[in-house]
């Protein structure tokens, strides 16, 4: 069979695509999920992540079966993705060491900046290294078992297929990269500060197109129970989710941005040349061919948003109407284009700590000024514009570095309604937004691509991206001048009211 699987494990939902080599979508399934606030820190369970994996591949070959008469059994190619940096440790039997750590926590601040100083490179909190490297000066009596360092991604693709390895991008999420590896200056220095070669609790990076191993057969049954799919299918290297997302958009040549924005928001420009600096608020990673990139990080963006819908929702039910979740999100979104240029409402969306920002903790906020005019319109445009104003803080960064762009192409739960999160976005951005049909379905599409790269792979990344999504549909949005007015207008306000907000959130 000439089909592609790629299953992806986003911070919502877990989602399983089907493709053709010509990376048209066949069948798809999903199952959803989320993270939970224990003991102070955030995490998801792995036993469920298994148990969304085969749900949605379960959900997947159905449809499969219901659309062309039969349940796949063999496979041209699989790719596994996930959210990108974390913690994952395990020992030498393979027992996991602490909860999997996610991108949302907070709590390694004094191993990033101590990191970050050594290396002369942004190192961030949610890195990988910086949570080792806290739990050594948090004196874990743990640590001394730790065999084996991952991501979500490079743990399932592990326990797949018996290999550890990652692909390059999600491995600069676990320690800065070069040249097709870890880096080993930055290496050296590391190991002389721990006493030990760090390298080896790493998996080996490898870069797109890259033969990662084959399903086995205990692999083949932890993805389907039924036993129909066969072991020996090839993997691509996993991937984290900011790169499936930049294949999906198709933004992985230079000057090619793309943003991302669902449970957190993440803008990527791919560099023709390194930054002048290293900025606590840029994170340079890899994209999957191995070329850098900057990428400005939110921990919050939309589920401001899906608390306040919720809200709504429960307004409407009281007194009587019945409206679906999607249509309610809908309505409101489009309710907000008719907001007014100077609503005098700032919002603030950080449900968790936003580093970008300074707010240590989360505490989502809004208030207006005396003369401000609270109507939905209003509220509902302050709510859009909050989920994607923090990045404004790291493009103001991009800007003085003579960061050129090209090319900005969007995807996400943000952009689930017509026109307007494009709208804001371009404003944002001061540029037009694309977003491609078929990168709605997100990082399992984008790492479905990766897999058929893994079979048609004697050209570039780039090359081989151009030609397969040439005739993608897709649809462009250049904010007005009066919408560019009114978000500056919002910003503005946004930016003077943060000492209030990093005031609340840092009690």
């Amino acid at each position: 069979m000439n089909n592609y699987l790629g299953i992806e494990l986003g911070s919502t939902r877990i989602k399983a695509v089907l493709c053709d080599e010509r990376a048209n979508v066949l069948a798809q399934g999903g199952y959803e999920w989320e993270n939970t606030l224990t003991d102070g820190l955030w995490s998801y369970s792995l036993e469920e992540a298994w148990e969304g994996i085969r749900h949605s591949y379960a959900e997947l070959n159905e449809a499969y079966k219901r659309k062309y008469g039969a349940y796949i059994c063999d496979l041209k190619a699989i790719g596994i993705s996930a959210m990108m940096h974390g913690y994952l440790a395990f020992n030498s039997r393979g027992e996991q060491l602490a909860p999997f750590i996610t991108w949302r926590n907070t709590n390694a601040a004094r191993a990033a900046e101590e990191l970050s100083a050594l290396f002369g490179f942004n190192v961030p909190m949610r890195w990988s290294v910086a949570q080792y490297y806290q739990r050594c000066l948090d004196g874990d009596p743990r640590l001394k078992e730790v065999d084996f360092l991952t991501t979500l991604s490079g743990y399932i693709h592990y326990k797949l297929t018996g290999k550890r390895v990652l692909g390059i991008g999600d491995a600069s999420g676990m320690f800065p990269v070069l040249n097709g590896d870890f880096n080993d200056g930055m290496l050296k220095k590391l190991n002389t500060l721990l006493g030990f070669d760090f390298k080896t609790l790493l998996p080996r990076v490898l870069v797109a197109g890259r033969y990662a191993g084959e399903l086995s057969e205990e692999g083949a049954r932890l993805l389907d129970p039924s036993g129909r799919l066969k072991a020996g299918i090839p993997l691509c290297p996993p991937e984290g989710d900011m790169d499936t997302g930049m294949v999906c958009t198709n933004a992985v040549a230079p000057r090619t941005a793309n943003i991302s924005a669902g449970t957190c928001a993440n803008f990527t420009v791919v560099l023709e040349k390194p930054l002048k600096n290293y900025y606590r608020q840029i994170d340079v990673f890899a994209t999957p061919a191995g070329d850098p990139a900057a990428m400005i990080h939110t921990n919050n963006c939309t589920t401001e948003i899906n608390e306040w819908v919720s809200l709504f929702q429960e307004v409407a039910e009281l007194s009587g109407a019945k409206i679906s979740r999607e249509k309610l999100f809908e309505k409101l979104f489009e309710k907000s284009l008719e907001s007014d240029e100077s609503s005098g409402i700032a919002a603030y969306n950080f449900l968790a700590g936003e580093p970008l920002a300074g707010a240590e903790k989360g505490a989502p906020m809004v208030f207006r000024s005396a003369g401000g005019k609270m109507d939905l319109a209003n509220f509902m445009q302050a709510q859009i514009y909050s989920a994607i104003s923090t990045m404004s803080l790291g493009m103001d960064i991009l800007r003085g570095e003579d960061v050129s762009i090209d090319s900005v192409t969007a995807h996400g739960g943000f952009y689930k309604t017509d026109f307007v999160g494009q709208n804001a976005t371009s404003a944002l951005v001061g540029a037009p937004v694309t977003v491609i049909e078929n990168a709605g379905e997100g990082g399992a599409w984008g790492i479905a691509i990766l897999a058929i790269y893994l079979t048609h792979n004697s050209r570039p990344l780039a090359e081989f991206l151009n030609t397969l999504l040439k005739n993608a549909q897709k649809t462009t949005v250049m904010a007005s001048e009066a919408e560019r007015r009114k978000f500056n207008n919002f910003l503005a306000a946004f930016k003077r009211g943060l000492p209030a907000e990093l005031a609340a959130s840092n009690i």
